[in-house]
């Protein structure tokens, strides 16, 4: 079965690349993009069938770690693994003590990306 992936990210740009990094990988058959995590757990109440959600720390309206405090204490999302991704390593404490289960330092490499996807899937 292929994974779905939630990708939440504000800047556009790096959306894209995050998508069109997942796509060229054969065990992602879905990509679905939020701009911030408020956006994210709105697209979780819709959607529940996500297998992975790549996170960025740094947005408007509802962080990264904010996110993580909201998503972890539904436990009916327990069993969705979340990788933070930021260019700030002073970060990966703070998401590690909120829930995440694994960081990447952007810029995000490929190699790295895919690797994490096998890890968690």
């Amino acid at each position: 079965m292929g994974l779905k992936v939630l990708v939440v990210d504000d800047d556009f740009i790096n959306r894209k690349l995050l998508h069109t990094l997942l796509k060229k990988n054969p065990d992602v058959t879905e990509v679905v993009e939020a701009e911030n995590g408020s956006d994210a757990l709105n697209r979780l109440k819709k959607e529940e069938d996500f297998n992975i959600i790549l996170l960025d720390v740094i947005m408007p309206i509802l962080d990264g770690v904010e996110f993580l405090k909201i998503f972890r204490a539904d436990m009916k999302y327990s069993h969705i693994p979340v990788i933070v991704l930021s260019t700030d390593d002073t970060k990966k404490s703070i998401v590690f003590d909120n829930g995440a289960n694994d960081f990447l330092r952007k810029p995000i490499k490929e190699e790295e990306l895919y690797a994490k996807l096998k890890q968690w899937s």
